[in-house]
């Protein structure tokens, strides 16, 4: 297994508590761009994290008042216009692979949102599992007002699912922002809460989370993902192969113990 706490990444800001993460994007003074870089080094992160053992949680925190503007207009927009189809599909593979590591890293992210939430900041948002949001949240997947389609990192086969295909639909196709208020009663956000209780609500998420059964709950990630796929009748079956599984855990034991003794359950994720 892979250690992470020691991470010290070039492109955006990384710190712990315990064995939760904490991600801030660089650059405030720019509402914190991505650029090719720091894309690459969030995607290699997440794929280390399937492997890290000292991390149970990550939470996406926003930094100077905005959560990411997207993709670098300087930086990433202008050098695209100058590639060929061979480098730009490779770019665009590169920024689906950093969905993909988020998906399949085995760790619940929650994204913790204020002001702006643009582009691919909009689609880390929707790739994590629990989003919470203060009432100037902006979000938009505004890839049409650069000329682009709506279908960018798996925006038309995840945001339907979260708010709906009509939403969606209006969403992808104008690139207009999601108001807080909306993206809270369409469920896209799980809540919203006053800017100065943003880190420490997310924060209590996560360490209620972290707290629990985490190999368990690395298989209910999996599940949560896999089954978008699947008939019911699959689904059924794979979620019964996968508890069987978890009952071989010595969590599972120890819950058993605990309520024996009628105490509290020490998880320990194995």
């Amino acid at each position: 297994m892979t250690s992470m706490k020691g991470l010290k990444p070039t492109h955006f800001e990384w710190e712990t508590d315990g064995s939760i993460a904490r991600i801030r994007l660089s650059r405030p003074d720019r509402k914190n761009p991505l650029t090719f870089e720091s894309y690459a080094e969030l995607r290699d992160t997440f794929r280390d994290l399937h492997y890290a053992d000292d991390i149970d949680a990550v939470v996406f925190l926003p930094n100077g008042g905005n959560f990411c503007s997207g993709g670098d207009v300087h930086d990433i927009i202008g050098p695209l216009t100058g590639m060929d189809m061979k480098a730009l599909l490779s770019f665009t593979r590169m920024t689906g692979d950093l969905v993909k590591a988020m998906l399949n890293c085995g760790k619940p992210i929650i994204s913790a949102v204020d002001g702006v939430a643009v582009g691919a900041g909009a689609i880390i948002t929707m790739a994590s599992d629990i989003r919470i949001a203060t009432p100037a949240a902006k979000t938009a997947f505004l890839f049409t007002k650069v000329g682009l389609a709506g279908c960018d990192m798996g925006a038309c086969a995840m945001l339907p699912r979260l708010i709906g295909q009509g939403r969606a639909a209006e969403l992808l196709y104008t690139g207009r922002s999601m108001s807080a208020e909306e993206g809270e009663r369409w469920g896209y956000y799980n809540r919203l809460v006053d800017a100065d209780d943003l880190e420490t609500d997310a924060m209590e998420i996560a360490s209620r989370i972290a707290a629990g059964p985490n190999f368990a709950h690395s298989i209910t990630k999996t599940q949560l993902n896999h089954e978008w796929s699947m008939g019911l009748e699959q689904a059924i079956e794979a979620e019964a192969q996968a508890q069987a599984i978890c009952m071989q855990t010595q969590d599972f034991h120890r819950a058993y113990h605990a309520f024996v003794a009628k105490q509290k359950p020490v998880f320990e994720g194995n």
